[in-house]
């Protein structure tokens, strides 16, 4: 099924990989600048601006398809500040004539509208996108979007997860509402409630690039595409026979959430773990 992906499969063997982490970076000075605003797409979503230029990406530090870290180019571009919501796809679903799942949480009996839409494939993720007028987030994207230029391990530094700031190693499924934590969480919507401190948010603003749901991109997978990759804007192999997943899940240790952490499945592959978020190309 996935290479190397959840369930324990790989954590045994990069534990050992966060327990030497040093302490949080300050904050990121690549930020958007000031006169380049956020937007929406045509689905209403929030995007925020990746400003073009150069970042580290991989990790000499961690599994061979994260190698060898290197020097990346990408142009600007505008992604989803937050997962793509089980409302927002339901939307999507019900102008397709598509089988339309239940919004409410028969056990808890609340709305799952604000939770991200999880279950859905590569191939279904696509259309979303492409139906809201965006793409997928190549993978290279992702990674900058989520790492800044820093070359920081996790979306908010170095400093590994804590329950206050990603939403990961939940153990079993209980429920949407339960298990998945609201997309304009970061933890913020769960921080009214509980107190929780507000962080875990990318540099450029972005949520959940690190737990919660595991996010589709746009490249077919290959374990050493990083050795012959280009250096700017790399489009991922021609082909392949799995995509590629990032950003670690609910049901996720540490190490999966790193921002280098690279996972992949077959494009039909639907999991409960499983979500994404849209990109677009920045107005010229």
């Amino acid at each position: 099924m996935r290479e190397g992906i959840y369930c324990g499969l790989l954590f045994g063997v990069l534990a050992a990989l966060s327990l030497t982490e040093a302490a949080d970076h300050s904050a990121s000075t690549d930020a958007p600048p000031k006169s380049v605003e956020a937007i929406k797409g045509k689905d209403g979503a929030p995007m925020l601006p990746v400003p073009p230029g150069p970042f580290l990406m991989g990790s000499n530090d961690g599994l061979p398809n994260e190698r060898p870290e290197h020097t990346v180019t990408v142009k600007a571009f505008y992604i989803d500040q937050y997962e793509v919501t089980a409302g927002r796809y339901q939307k999507f679903l019900e102008l397709g004539k598509r089988e339309i799942p239940s919004p409410v949480d028969d056990d808890a009996g609340r709305s799952l509208e604000d939770r991200p839409a999880v279950g859905v494939t590569w191939t279904e993720a696509a259309a979303y996108c492409s139906w809201a007028g965006k793409r997928l987030p190549t993978e290279a994207e992702w990674e900058k979007a989520a790492r800044g230029t820093d070359g920081r391990r996790y979306p908010w530094g170095a400093m590994q997860p804590f329950v206050d700031i990603a939403n990961y190693n939940r153990g079993l499924w209980v429920s949407e509402t339960i298990t998945l934590v609201p997309v304009g969480s970061g933890l913020e919507g769960m921080s009214v409630r509980h107190g929780l401190k507000e962080g875990g948010k990318s540099p450029y603003g972005l949520a959940h690039m690190a737990g919660n749901a595991a996010e589709w991109v746009n490249d077919w997978y290959d374990r050493e595409y990083y050795q012959k990759s280009p250096d700017t804007d790399p489009p991922g192999p021609k082909s392949g026979e799995k995509r590629v997943l990032r950003g670690g899940s609910w049901a996720d240790l540490p190490t999966a959430l790193r921002v280098t952490a690279r996972f992949s499945a077959e494009p039909e592959f639907e999991d409960r773990t499983v979500g994404f978020r849209c990109a677009m190309d920045a107005q010229k």
